[in-house]
């Protein structure tokens, strides 16, 4: 089992930049990558960036450019920086690890912005 807890959601304005945070626990060394996805109001849940075990990345069209995916393994923790943020990113961003042990999921973090 492995948990994960996101952190760093708010309101920002247009043009102005953000960031995440997600921290893993429990069986971490099983995870083969992390990921960020988010969900905007009526629309389904959409992939934004991964970061593979080996540190790889690879990012949406849409974000690519002006998010950045990273990780302190020695934290145990992924960050999404997010920069030139516009209105369509608002959404509740969700944490995603896929490990040995099975597809995990953090509660969340709103994301907001507007001016």
């Amino acid at each position: 089992q492995v948990q994960l807890v996101e952190s760093g959601g708010g309101l920002v304005q247009p043009g102005g930049s953000l960031g995440l945070s997600c921290a893993a626990s429990g069986n971490i060394f099983s995870i083969y990558a992390m990921d960020w996805y988010r969900q905007a109001p009526g629309k389904q849940r959409e992939w934004v960036a991964t970061i593979t075990r080996g540190g790889s990345t690879n990012y949406a069209n849409s974000v690519k450019g002006r998010f950045t995916i990273s990780r302190d393994t020695a934290k145990n923790t992924v960050y999404l920086q997010m920069n030139s943020l516009k209105p369509e990113d608002t959404a509740v961003y969700y944490c995603n690890c896929v490990a040995g042990s099975g597809n995990y999921w953090g509660q969340g973090t709103q994301v907001t912005v507007s001016s």
